[in-house]
């Protein structure tokens, strides 16, 4: 059985909470971070005992991992997002970028676009929350998996398309603040429940209409094995890191029909740009001032919840 965790702070400081069928649990740790509580489980699991509860709705629940910390994302790594993108998913490698960790927010809080932004789009992804250190060359498998991956969370890699395709690199127009939203649950599993990762169906929603819907089986290229082993030959984890592991199709960003990508390519590179932006300025499904975006991820069966993100847009 899933245990969900809740994150609050306030006035008095930190406080962790278990998520039950009769309401939120409070656990009893001196955690101020993901890490610390990731190694304090034995207050996790006491939790599940407790009958002194408080509704969940009542908590102003914040991301339930903390910062600072690593934020690593995986590229392209859905066939749907893959081909909407123009390319071949056989041609597709494992490769990485890193997020500021000064981006994450809460599941509840606004996603605010800086000024100079035109182009805001969204992608809902599926965290990897790191449980105990992987050192450079760790012998990563199916049978220890587990170990190392603590639990889930819903993310959404917010990104501004406008910034990071001139500059081809993705480091500045995904770490604004605000732009990985994270939560509202860190869902912890077992062995046998990360087995069920390509059960996960993640979902996104603008103003109510659907824009993202894809199951993980089929379409998640490199899945967290795979990624783990290969990040893990350059690159140390720890306790409390977050891994995203990449978004299906129907962002607002989509490759451009193939004979204006043909004439694109012909063309200077301030011209072919400019170009560009002006066709996706017409472009309606980026966010705008007051766009409510919600996020989640789940099994069909509900058996695994990460629960539901909603977050407004607000332009500075």
């Amino acid at each position: 059985m899933t245990l969900s965790v809740l994150h609050t702070v306030s006035d008095t400081g930190h406080a962790w909470w278990l998520k039950t069928a009769n309401g939120a649990v409070k656990i009893d740790t001196t955690a101020t971070s993901t890490a610390a509580l990731l190694s304090d489980r034995a207050a996790i699991e006491r939790a599940a005992h407790g009958t002194d509860t408080v509704a969940v709705d009542t908590l102003n629940l914040i991301s339930p991992v903390t910062r600072p910390c690593r934020v690593i994302a995986q590229m392209t790594n859905y066939e749907s997002h893959v081909r909407d993108a123009g390319m071949d998913p056989e041609s597709v490698p494992l490769t990485f970028f890193r997020k500021a960790s000064a981006s994450i927010n809460g599941p509840f809080d606004d996603i605010v676009k800086p000024q100079h932004v035109r182009l805001l789009d969204y992608e809902v992804e599926i965290g990897l929350v790191i449980g105990h250190a992987i050192a450079i060359g760790t012998a990563i498998s199916e049978d220890n998996l587990d170990d190392f991956v603590a639990g889930l969370v819903v993310t959404n890699d917010v990104s501004a398309r406008d910034i990071q395709l001139p500059q081809t690199q993705f480091y500045e127009a995904k770490s604004y603040p605000t732009f990985t939203p994270v939560g509202p649950e860190l869902v912890l599993l077992n062995a046998n429940e990360l087995k069920r990762f390509g059960d996960l169906r993640l979902r996104l929603c603008v103003n109510g209409q659907e824009r993202q819907n894809a199951l993980v089986e089929g379409d998640m290229l490199y899945r967290p094995l795979e990624a783990l082993q290969s990040l893990t030959q350059f690159q140390e984890l720890a306790p409390g890191d977050l891994v995203l592991t990449g978004t299906p199709a129907g962002t607002a960003l989509s490759a451009p029909p193939k004979p204006v990508q043909l004439i694109g390519n012909l063309l200077p590179p301030a011209m072919k740009w400019k170009m560009f932006f002006s066709r996706q300025a017409a472009n309606q499904n980026y966010l705008h001032d007051g766009d409510v975006v919600e996020a989640s991820v789940a099994t069909d069966d509900g058996a695994i919840d990460l629960g539901t993100q909603r977050t407004a847009v607000r332009f500075a």
